[in-house]
């Protein structure tokens, strides 16, 4: 069993990887675009916000300016798919591929960078994730948000009715990288380092994180759907410690990818299961 600093541990990743969730929601859900460049875009809110944090600057300025350069990062995926008409998956995966030299090279060249902070606590940590679900789900109920939600839903319907369908899809991205930037960022301010390979298996654990929000609260409010990513990052987290600090299962660390696989696949079977009854 896991002890209850183990179970706070969790809670606070988990909300943490839950800003990362609402941004492949964003993608995956809102706006329909099967996005890859999460695990580029997640490793260069990391870099950005520890080398920041190195010169010397604020750790609040570090997570906004980690942010900026996420929303870059997928406006350079829609760059390469709007305007170059390359593939939405290619794209994805060519600026995930191009951001391990950049994030390199923010690094100073070194694959990963130690840094002393102040770790955010459970209580600031609730509050800012809670804060951007919050402006986020506001976004998306708006005019604004409608216009978005539209591009997921319906593009033909949404051209028609005047939205601009490449200006919406770019907005789209970017505020989807920035946000799981964001979240890249607030994780290495809570480790206190930044690793170059830390982005690998994002978007498995992005998923499987939506999936189990979905499982827990099906529910059609738009609300409920954005706070739900994040319950669903928290639970994932909490199964995740379980697993692994089960004795009758006997697995480690580095069965971590193993674990989120089969408990993707269990989520989806069992939910097909109960959608056939």
């Amino acid at each position: 069993m896991i002890s209850i600093n183990e179970l706070i541990m969790s809670t606070e990743i988990g909300l943490i990887y839950g800003l990362v969730a609402l941004g492949i929601f964003m993608t995956f859900r809102i706006i329909d675009f099967p996005d890859l460049t999460c695990d580029g875009s997640i490793v260069l809110g990391a870099a950005t916000s520890s080398t920041l944090l190195l010169k010397g600057f604020s750790p609040l300025t570090a997570l906004v300016i980690a942010f900026m350069a996420g929303t870059m990062a997928g406006g350079f995926t829609g760059f390469l798919n709007l305007k170059l008409k390359i593939t939405n998956i290619l794209s994805g995966i060519l600026t995930a591929f191009m951001l391990y030299s950049i994030n390199l090279k923010i690094m100073g060249g070194i694959p990963n960078i130690t840094f002393i902070t102040t770790c955010p606590t459970l209580t600031s940590l609730l509050l800012i994730t809670f804060i951007i679900a919050a402006i986020l789900g506001y976004i998306l109920n708006t005019d604004f948000g409608l216009a978005i939600r539209s591009i997921g839903q319906n593009q033909r319907l949404g051209a028609l009715m005047g939205v601009n369908i490449t200006a919406f899809t770019l907005v789209g991205l970017m505020l989807s990288n920035g946000l799981i930037a964001l979240g890249g960022a607030l994780f290495s301010q809570y480790q206190g380092f930044a690793d170059i390979n830390s982005g690998l298996g994002t978007l498995i654990m992005g998923l499987a994180s939506i999936i189990i929000g979905e499982r827990l609260l099906p529910f059609r409010s738009l609300w409920i759907k954005v706070f739900a990513c994040i319950a669903g990052s928290i639970i994932y987290r909490i199964l995740i410690n379980i697993a692994l600090h089960s004795d009758a299962i006997g697995l480690q660390t580095q069965d971590l990818n193993l674990i989120t696989g089969a408990l993707v696949i269990g989520i989806m079977l069992i939910s097909k299961q109960r959608a056939s009854c």
